[in-house]
């Protein structure tokens, strides 16, 4: 993966992004030399979420074929989040 500088980026803007993104898939954004964030094309970005989205649904699809799931209302599941919130330590 190639890095952009965030100096670059804010020096050259959006460009220096475009620079990168001509060649690679993405681009690492780096902050005082340390790696901090990933630019990706908005084609590539909604590609990796559908991907994102079919894993869940592909693991929901498991939990209800295994029996890993419970029937509630919302009123119950909603008391059930609350007692578990008041659990937490710290509060």
């Amino acid at each position: 993966m190639q890095t952009v500088t965030a100096n670059d980026l804010k020096t050259k803007g959006v460009s220096a992004l475009e620079e990168v993104l001509a060649t690679a898939d993405e681009a690492i954004i780096s902050v005082r030399g340390k790696p901090c964030y990933v630019a990706v094309r908005v084609e590539d970005y909604d590609r990796l979420r559908e991907a994102e989205i079919h894993a869940a649904w592909q693991d929901a699809r498991a939990d209800v074929a295994a029996g890993r799931y419970v029937k509630e209302t919302a009123d119950e599941h909603m008391a059930g989040v609350d007692k578990k919130l008041r659990q937490k330590p710290g509060r």
